[in-house]
């Protein structure tokens, strides 16, 4: 317990932790807003923009997400000059914040589509045949039921995306979870298995919660046919 307690008095493991969640929950508000976007576009009459949205999705789909997070800081500020904040700390936040956004919107989109796959085909021909045209259909009528058809799935999305949140590391953000437990084992390493177990532990602690949530509302909300 005393490698507990150095480590914790040492270092400030919840601000890390924190600021990992603060990743999550803005990239899960901009990849739900584009992915629901991809989504519509994907299931739109126009071939077009079937197509574009199939491209981004495949592409962000196969691309792994450290080359995502390497470009942002590496060709999207460095060369390319994209900046957020005159503080450094706060850009890279929120560069790996877009980064984790374009990324994890082609699973979103993936997600929705699932659901939409659950929709009977009957309820857009029925939605036509009101004199509804697409976007009043998708809207009105097919997402809210692909919604609750979709919810497992977008459970998954999110525990990866919080997961995938460490990766943010490679974007410079020195403040997360990642970047602290290589610091802790860099100048701690007495204490080497006490290290694992805290953000072992910590991510459980915070997964479990959110697994469990999205199965009782996938049987919650579940259609019943």
């Amino acid at each position: 317990m005393e490698g507990f307690i150095s480590l914790f008095q040492q270092y400030n493991v919840p601000a890390a932790f924190l600021v990992n969640l603060e990743l999550t929950f803005w990239s899960a508000l901009f990849s739900a807003i584009l992915g629901i976007i991809l989504v519509l576009m994907r299931i739109s009459p126009i071939a077009s923009m079937r197509h574009v949205a199939g491209g981004y999705v495949e592409f962000f789909k196969n691309m792994p997400l450290t080359i995502i997070m390497v470009f942002m800081v590496l060709g999207a500020f460095a060369q390319l000059k994209l900046s957020f904040s005159d503080n450094f700390e706060t850009n890279f936040f929120w560069l790996a914040v877009v980064g984790l956004s374009l990324y994890t919107a082609a699973f979103v989109c993936e997600s929705l589509r699932s659901g939409i796959n659950t929709v009977p085909l009957g309820q857009a021909e029925a939605a036509r045949a009101m004199g509804l045209n697409f976007m009043q259909s998708a809207t009105l009528v097919i997402m809210p039921q692909a919604l609750r058809g979709s919810v497992a799935p977008l459970g998954n999305t999110l525990i990866a995306l919080l997961k995938n949140s460490t990766v943010a590391a490679a974007a410079s953000v020195a403040t997360e979870t990642s970047s602290l437990m290589s610091e802790m084992i860099e100048f701690r390493p007495d204490v080497i298995i006490q290290i694992f177990l805290i953000f072992a532990f910590g991510y459980v602690i915070l997964i479990i919660p959110i697994g469990l949530l999205t199965t009782f509302l996938s049987n919650k909300l579940a259609v019943r046919r």
